[in-house]
């Protein structure tokens, strides 16, 4: 079973694992995954690239792409979900591609991963262009799918990343404008990367797109302030930020997030600076929607 990707090489420290009983599957599980952070850690100046060029393309007008397959895929869909919910970013702005389309996301399509073509048409369907940043996502770093869309959105002239688990060739450093490679390790079951390398895949892409979104002014301290409230769960928390913030009741700050049509960023302003929705907009707009160019720091 020998095989040059980390992620297929056998991890001796499981090579009994059948012979444990439950509590010590447990625990061998959690050893191995002790080790995730501390690798992700290794790529912290490839991970503030990768953060650098999802700002560059959002404020561009571009997109954060990422591309992938099976567990990879699934994950690039998810934290591209969460944007718009999380900071009222349009959906169109951090976009998942999965091998095998969304079906994908709920049953392995054997096989979708394979053609390098399919990621290449994937990309020339997003129409892709020199504003965006494509991040293909490939565990293994082998995947065609994957391949075939970071060469065709380079071709199209976007800036292109590689995140995988494995030992990065150096044709493809040199190539792309960022690989993230964080090394951890043979997985506790051989192959079985949604565990380790999964974990770690998504610590990074929450790593990148948060980064990026408080680079963007969409934090404030550290409290998620442009969110636009869609549900009772985001009503309550712009609430309490607003009350927090402000020194309001709850009766004020549900008053002002009306004015401000829900939207927490614009009914801060409003409250902090006495004025009506439209100007508060107008003032973000002028500030690149960073607020504390607009209302000052938390202690003033």
């Amino acid at each position: 079973m020998r095989d040059s990707r980390l992620t297929e090489q056998r991890n001796p420290a499981s090579s009994r694992i059948d012979e444990l009983d439950a509590l010590g599957i447990v625990d061998l599980i959690n050893a191995e995954d002790h080790r995730i952070a501390a690798a992700v850690g290794e790529e912290r100046e490839a991970i503030a690239r990768a953060v650098e060029l999802a700002e560059r393309a959002f404020r561009s007008g571009g997109r954060l792409i990422y591309v992938g397959a099976g567990t990879s895929g699934r994950l690039g869909v998810l934290d591209a979900a969460e944007m718009p919910p999380t900071y009222g970013t349009d959906p169109a702005m951090v976009r998942g591609v999965i091998a095998g389309g969304y079906e994908a996301l709920v049953r392995a399509q054997e096989g979708a991963e394979d053609h390098a073509g399919d990621g290449a048409e994937a990309i020339d369907a997003l129409d892709t262009d020199e504003r965006d940043f494509v991040l293909g996502i490939a565990t293994s770093g082998t995947t065609p799918f994957v391949h075939g869309a970071v060469d065709r959105a380079q071709e199209r002239g976007s800036s292109v990343g590689f995140l995988m688990c494995t030992y990065p060739p150096p044709d493809l450093v040199e190539r792309l404008d960022v690989v993230i490679a964080p090394l951890v390790g043979p997985e506790v079951i051989t192959g079985s990367t949604r565990m380790k390398a999964g974990t770690a895949t998504k610590l990074v892409l929450n790593t990148i797109t948060t980064a990026a979104m408080v680079r963007l002014g969409k934090v404030y301290g550290n409290l998620m302030v442009d969110l636009q409230v869609t549900c009772e769960k985001l009503q309550d928390r712009g609430e309490r930020i607003l009350e927090h913030l402000l020194d309001v009741d709850r009766a004020q700050a549900s008053d002002l997030l009306d004015s401000a049509s829900g939207h927490v960023k614009t009914a801060l302003v409003m409250g902090r600076l006495g004025i009506g929705a439209e100007e508060a907009g107008r003032r973000l707009d002028a500030a690149e929607g960073v607020i504390v160019r607009v209302v000052g720091d938390l202690a003033s």
